[in-house]
Parts: C-alpha cells; sequence; structure tokens
C-alpha cells in the first residue's frame, strides 16, 4: 500500500456527484436509460455537498428502476434533506438506503462516486474503503471507483495504484466543469482519465456519467482528466477576474450592466463567467451573483485549484504569467468579508 494513503479524513464535510433532475422524475425515465448502462444493481454515492446533492438527484432519476443507490455524507442533515428531496425514504431493498461510513458504501456498492474538497479528503476516504482489503462482490463485474474530485494528478495515481495493487477494484478519475447550475441541470462536462488497455473500463464508466452530464471526454490514461482540469481551471480562474474588472470598467463609464453584457456576450470577449456566470447582480437570473453571492464554486475551492495548477506547472515547466497575480486577487477577497461566496464575488472587491 502506498504510504500517502494513511493520510486521515479531516474535519471537513464530504461532497458528492450530481446532476439536476429532480428525485420526482418517473420510473419511466429511470427505465429509459436501462439499455445503456450496465447492469449495476448497487450504485454508491459519497458526500452531498454543493455539487455532489443535485448529481445524486440525477443519477437516482435516471438509474434503472429497482436499483438500489447507497448514499453517504458526513452531515446528517445532508442525508435527511436528500431523502425527502427524492421522497423514497421508506425503501429497504430498493431505492435509496443512508450508509453509515464510507466503508459501508463499498461494501454494498458495484460503482461509487466520490467527489471530495480536496487530497487530504480523498486519501483518507479511500484509506477507510480500503482498510482492511474489502469483501469480494457476491457477483457481476469487479468494484469501480469513480473519484471526480479535484485534486493533483499525482495524488490521483496514488489512490488508483493502491485500488489496483490490492485487487479491490478499478479506480478512475473523472472532474468535471459545469459549475452548479451545471449538475443541476444535468449539463457536466466529465473529464475522464482512465486505462485504454484493460478491457471494456471505458465504455462501462462513460454511460454511467452520461446520467449526470452532458459529455464526457475521455483525455488518456489515470490522472489525464485531472490534468484537463486543472488547465481549464486555470483559465477560468484568471477568465472570471478579467470578466469582473472589464464589466466594472464598463460601468464606471456609464454603461447599463444588460447592455454591456449583451454586447461582450456576442462580441469576441464573451466566455463562461460573462454569459452563464455574470458577477454582476441582476444580469444572470439564477447565477450566485443574483443571490448575494450565495452557492456556487466558493473562493476557497478556486484558490485550491488554482494553487493545483501553479504547481503541476512547477513539474511540468509551464510557465503562467498571470498564475501570481490570480492568486493575490484570490486570497485577498478569501481574507475578505466575502470570504465563502462565490469566486465571482471578485467583482464585488473589485468595484
Amino acid at each position: 500500500m502506498n504510504a500517502a494513503i494513511s493520510v486521515r479524513l479531516s474535519p471537513s464535510r464530504l461532497c458528492l456527484l450530481g446532476n439536476g433532475a429532480a428525485g420526482s422524475a418517473s420510473r419511466a425515465a429511470r427505465r429509459g436509460f436501462a439499455g445503456t448502462v450496465r447492469a449495476q444493481s448497487r450504485w454508491g454515492f459519497i458526500g452531498l455537498g454543493h455539487m455532489g446533492f443535485p448529481m445524486a438527484k440525477n443519477l437516482y432519476a435516471k438509474m434503472p428502476e429497482g436499483d438500489t443507490l447507497f448514499v453517504h455524507d458526513r452531515n446528517a442533515e445532508a442525508t435527511r434533506s436528500f431523502l425527502e428531496e427524492v421522497g423514497d425514504s421508506k425503501a429497504k431493498d430498493t431505492g435509496v438506503q443512508v450508509a453509515g461510513s464510507s466503508r459501508e458504501v463499498a461494501e454494498k456498492a458495484e460503482a461509487i462516486i466520490t467527489v471530495l474538497p480536496s487530497t487530504s479528503h480523498v486519501k483518507g476516504v479511500y484509506h477507510t474503503i480500503l482498510n482492511p482489503p474489502l469483501p469480494p462482490l457476491p457477483s457481476g463485474p469487479e468494484r469501480l471507483f469513480i473519484d471526480c474530485s479535484t485534486i493533483s494528478p499525482g495524488c490521483s495515481r496514488e489512490v488508483a495504484n493502491a485500488v489496483h495493487a490490492t485487487s479491490q477494484g478499478r479506480f478512475v478519475d473523472a472532474p468535471m466543469s459545469g459549475g452548479v447550475v451545471g449538475a443541476q441541470n444535468g449539463t457536466l462536462t466529465f473529464m475522464l482519465g482512465a486505462s485504454s488497455r484493460s478491457g471494456q473500463l471505458v465504455e462501462r464508466v462513460k454511460p454511467i456519467l452520461q446520467l449526470m452530464g452532458s459529455r464526457v471526454l475521455h483525455l488518456g490514461e489515470q490522472g489525464a482528466g485531472l490534468s484537463g482540469k486543472l488547465a481549464n481551471n486555470y483559465l477560468l480562474a484568471i477568465s472570471n477576474i478579467a470578466t469582473a474588472e472589464a464589466m466594472n470598467l464598463g460601468l464606471k463609464q456609464g454603461l447599463s450592466a444588460d447592455r454591456l453584457s449583451e454586447l461582450i456576450n456576442s462580441s469576441s470577449g464573451r466566455c463562461w463567467s460573462s454569459e452563464i456566470n455574470n458577477p454582476v447582480p441582476g444580469v444572470v437570473q439564477g447565477a450566485p451573483a443574483d443571490r448575494d453571492y450565495e452557492g456556487g464554486f466558493n473562493v476557497g475551492l478556486m484558490k485550491k485549484d488554482l494553487g493545483l495548477a501553479i504547481e503541476a506547472a512547477r513539474l511540468c515547466g509551464a510557465k503562467l504569467e498571470l498564475a501570481s497575480s490570480a492568486q493575490s486577487v484570490y486570497d485577498a477577497v478569501d481574507q475578505s468579508e466575502s470570504s465563502g461566496k462565490d469566486f465571482s464575488v471578485v467583482y464585488k472587491w473589485i468595484s
């Protein structure tokens, strides 16, 4: 066992996977996906955070009828809310069941999905899952672990090695992009890192992710999904600041936020931060800026992802000219009264 896996789980709450179709979706909708997902009678979800909660709702709504979803979160209120929203707290043999630990989820499920806040959480959870070795499944394919956390590619490879070296299943990295809105609407893009040399692994994983998103891109071997995610989130960190500065520049010159946004989004400056997650309140209905920057992707998580991208660049020798400036901005915002808000709150700090 790789020594790195001995890191213990920190007190922070776990997060899951999820997509926005509510638990009220009909059983007929679930049957519609049964033909595209490999027989998988027992599913596992570890974590019910901002992303995981809606993703788990989508998975539950679309999984084949008669299957069971085992969920776990350190926050009992999160699991209670999940049961209430999917309306199936009575189920014993099918539906949703709350597990008392991440280990229990792994013991009972054939496919386990994790979305956790940081490297230490991922190491700690998988240490708990893998030690002592899991009992073999009674039948069916070997266990499949799909980790959608944003961590370093190196850490992900360590965990994968721990799973594979002890013959406890298959492990892939599948971080996602699209934010909370994408999780709710089922439009996430997953970036998959999985071996193409182990038979049908990629083909097994893709239909599962498609229950929670609209696109799955296989970027290469184990860890490649995270390499792609860090490149994408570095760009997002920069474009978020640039969008906030550009909007503030226009407003300071007397332009209206709506007209300026319309201009940018029909011109060469268009980006996700301007069109979907515009940082100016009132411009995009439903965006975090429209609810005092609550929910969404908080500043601390963007700081973490930016730090991971900077470290990845150091290791591979890539030059990131804007990294230090962006890092100082997010550090300052995180130390202000806006700490904990969606990262688009940079606009409030700038203006």
